[in-house]
Parts: structure tokens; sequence; C-alpha cells
């Protein structure tokens, strides 16, 4: 009998035969799962009752308080961890423009974060951008109150207000003075019979924008691709200069460019029109702290070994973050409340991470690799969600990781028998990067900590496309595919769990070619 006892014993050790406790908790999270899944429930109040949730405002703020009191509410441990600061907070209001005429139409725009609004409703009429020193003379008296279009196409980011960029100004409107002399002079010629071409300007952004600011100007418009993209003035907040007391005070408006190549053939034109906007964007003095948002179940066995599950809780506010990054955020959420439902006592500790900052360089991520510097050798694997709504169906591991990964892996097969999902094996392992890249999980590759995640698919042919969504106006709860998002939480909650599960630290070999 002892010998029997014993023998089953080893069984269990080496993890030949399924854990009764384990298999209990793996059936109760797809239960969970298949009937009582809130996965897009935690999606809809992170968009729609809070929005989009960019560092510095009050909604990221509500968000992660919301956050931390659901996890407790589920019995995980969480705290708020200041992982760093924006100079000024942010807060965006709604927004609407309109052309004023016998054909007037509704204006289709976005303006970029940390920058001005209003003073109300402010209407004026529509001026080009001067490219030259006689050009400001000429329009300066009739910019009071003028709206102006500007060159270039926008690709998200504000007006450049930095030093650097003025120094660029004064040297192309110098250069600019001087085609304009030669400019001059070749019409000259061309009056006594010569055929010379006028020579072309260079072209900056609101190249007199100092100038124009000073004349009294309303604000400036931009042309845009559809959808429309909206980010912030990043290089100030980098560079230092943004404070409350420089602030910028004229509207940098991203319109349509369907409709500003319709302005911009009236303004050529000549024509009398108005244009009305009324844009409420609010500042708020800073420096404005923002936290990583950190919860765990502890391990049973052992503590101080550790699976990750992350995304980031930061969005861009021309939309509401629907996708970049609540199909991260919500999923990991769902993952948490399964496990901790399902009564799961893991070996390993299991973190649910929403980082802060992600948008404005990975800043959560890193102050969170620095602050806890000393696990980051004991984490088994971060699974690190930040690439849209679609589904796990499969996922690609080092040769030395691929058993535990199939055993881990085999209970995602039971959730819909109509969804696919395979362990593969890595052919040769990726070179260790040696600096970040465009997410939060790139940030621990760099240190070595294995970032290995699920390949995603539209295997079902919703027609979802990243590049349409990602910065964008469309960024919204709408995008989402539900049953995509839903399968994406149970795959999640039994992996990690599998992980933390292990009767052995899963292996980093090959995980890294150094």
């Amino acid at each position: 009998m002892n010998k029997l006892f014993l023998s089953l014993a080893t069984y269990l050790c080496l993890g030949l035969l399924p854990l009764p406790a384990q298999e209990k908790a793996i059936n109760k999270i797809i239960e969970t799962g298949q009937t009582d899944n809130r996965t897009m429930q935690h999606l809809d109040i992170l968009t729609n009752r809070f929005g989009g949730r960019l560092v510095g405002s009050n909604a990221f703020e509500n968000a992660q308080e919301w956050m931390v009191r659901e996890m407790k509410s589920w019995g995980l441990d969480v705290k708020l961890e200041e992982a760093g600061s924006v100079p000024v907070g942010f807060n965006r209001g709604p927004w609407f423009g309109r052309m004023l005429n016998d054909n007037g139409m509704t204006l289709h725009f976005i303006t970029p974060s940390f920058t001005s609004g209003t003073k109300g409703l402010q209407r004026g009429h529509v001026l080009p951008e001067p490219k030259t020193q006689d050009e400001f003379k000429r329009m300066k008296a009739a910019m009071k109150g003028a709206w102006i279009l500007i060159s270039g196409q926008s690709d998200g980011f504000p007006i450049d207000r930095t030093k650097q960029a003025d120094s660029i100004r004064t040297a192309i409107k110098a250069e600019n003075d001087e085609t304009a002399k030669e400019n001059r002079d070749r019409m000259r010629r061309n009056w006594s019979g010569e055929k010379n071409e006028m020579l072309p300007y260079r072209e900056f952004p609101a190249l007199f924008y100092k100038e124009m600011c000073e004349a009294g100007v309303l604000g400036f418009i931009q042309s845009s691709p559809v959808p429309l993209r909206g980010l912030y003035d990043r290089k100030m907040i980098d560079n230092g200069e943004m404070n409350f007391d420089n602030l910028p005070d004229k509207p940098d408006i991203k319109l349509d460019e369907h409709q500003f190549k319709v302005i911009k053939q009236m303004v050529d034109e000549r024509r009398e029109f108005l244009l009305e906007f009324d844009i409420r964007n609010h500042f708020r003095i800073g420096p404005v702290k923002f936290h990583n948002v950190v919860a765990s179940i502890k391990g049973s066995q052992y503590p101080d070994e550790y699976v990750i599950v992350s995304g980031h809780l930061d969005a861009f506010d021309v939309a509401t973050g629907g996708v970049d990054c609540a199909t991260g955020i919500a999923p990991m959420m769902e993952a948490a409340r399964m496990i901790a439902l399902s009564g799961a006592k893991p070996k390993r500790t299991i973190l649910f991470v929403a980082f802060a900052a992600e948008e404005f360089g990975l800043l959560g991520a890193k102050a969170f690799a620095k602050t806890h510097a000393k696990i980051l050798p004991k984490i088994a694997n971060l699974f690190n969600r930040d690439g849209g709504p679609l589904p796990p169906v499969g996922i690609t591991v080092p040769p030395a990781m691929y058993d535990d990964f199939v055993k881990v892996c085999e209970p995602i097969k039971r959730i819909r028998p109509d969804y696919p999902f395979e362990v593969k094996k890595q052919e040769k392992p990726n070179p260790r990067p040696k600096a970040p890249s465009s997410h939060d999980g790139s940030v621990f590759a760099v240190k070595g900590v294995p970032i290995f995640n699920f390949m995603t698919d539209d295997f079902k042919g919703y027609n979802f496309n990243y590049g349409e969504i990602w910065h964008t106006e469309r960024d919204l709860y709408t995008k989402n595919v539900p049953e995509y998002q839903e399968h994406t939480a149970t795959c999640i909650a039994i992996t990690a769990l599998g992980i933390a599960n292990l009767n052995h630290q899963l292996s980093r070999e090959g995980a890294y070619q150094e």
C-alpha cells in the first residue's frame, strides 16, 4: 500500500497525472467563459464610460481606480505603482465645426492631444499661410480673426512648437526671401519676352507661426487623411518645453483631406465664406503623476516565481481606445476574474499588470522593469496583448518549452471546437533585442524575459483591419468582435494558470539568441 501511494505521488510530482484541483479549476474557467463571460462588459466600461484614457487625464485616473476596485472585489491583491508624470494634464471635451455659406457643411476634424481649444464658439474667414516676409506683411492686418490653412499633410502630431523647429523656420524664411528676389527678377525679365519659370518656395507647416499668433489668428487648419489620426505634443513634452505657462493658445485643427481640398480651392479663388469652431480642450496644472495597476494572485509553493499577463491602460482620446488597448486590458481583467472564481491555488504568483503611458514611450513598462529588476530572472513568461481583437489560434515556442506548452494549452481545444489552436516549435531563436521597440513586452525582452505570445487570426472573416483604427477616430468599442474577445480571455486564463502550475520553472533555453 505504501509503495502504491509513493508511486502515485511520484507520478503527480512529475506531472504525468492531472492534478484533480487543477483540473477542477480549468473546468470552472471554461464553464465561466461559456456561461458568464464578462469581457465585453469590462470593455464597455473602459471605452464608453471612461473613454479615451490619455495619461494626465481624468479618464485615465478614473479607469485605474475602477480597475483596482473591481479586481479587489474578486479577491486579488491590487496596488497602484507610480510610473512617472506628465508636465501638465489634459482633458478633451466635445468639438464641432461647420462652414457658413450657401453650400455650408459640417466639418469633419480632430485636434491632437495637449493642444488648445477655442475660446467658446469662434467664427472667422480663411486665409492661406504666407511663405515669405513680403506675403506676411501684405496679409498681416487681414489675419486678425482668421483661420489659417497651413501646408503639409497631418501625421497625427501637432504643429511643431519646439526651439529646434523655430530655428528651421528662420532658415527657411531666409531661403524663401532669396527665392522671392530671384522670382521678382525672373518676372521682370519675362516682361521683356523671356520665358522663365518661377522657383518654388520651401514649405514648413505654420512657417510664420509666432508672427501669425501675434497677428491675432483664430487657429490653424491642416489637411489629414481619413480616418483622422490624432496623437499628442510629444516633442514639447519629451524636450521638457511644455508647462502650464507655455501652452498653445491657438487650435491646431486636422481637417478631413476631402473637405480641406474644397476649402483651399475656395480660398485660392478668393471667395468669401466663414468657418466656425467650438472645441473644448482643457488643461490641468501639473505635474500629473500616472501609475501602473498591479494585481496579483500569490503563488502557493513558489511565490517568488512569476507569470505576468499585461496590456496598457492608456489610450489616445480622439476616440475611446476600444481596440488599442482595451482589447488587452478587458481580456486580462476577465482572465483574472475567471482564475479567482475558479478557486485555483497557482503554485507561482500570477501578476496582472495594466501599464501606463505605453503611448508616451513605454514609460509604464520601463518603470515596472526598473522597480522590479530583481524579479525579472524569475518570470516564466510575460503574455502582453496589444494588437487588436483577434483570437488566439496558436503559439510558437522554443523546443525546450514545447512539451510544457502542449500540456498547458491542451484544454484550450475544449473551449470551442470551431476555434483552431496549435502549439508549434520555433525553428531558431530570435536575437535578443538591444532596445525596446513598439510594445511593452519589448522592454522585458531586452532584459531576457521570455515574451512568447499567442498567434492571432481573423479566421472567421470579420474583416478587421488594425491600420484603420490605429490611433484614429475609429478606435471604438464597435470595432471589437465579442466572440473573439471572450475566447481570448478564456485562453489567457487557462494558459497563465497552466504555466503557473508547472512542477518546474519554464525553461529559458532557446528563448533568445544571445
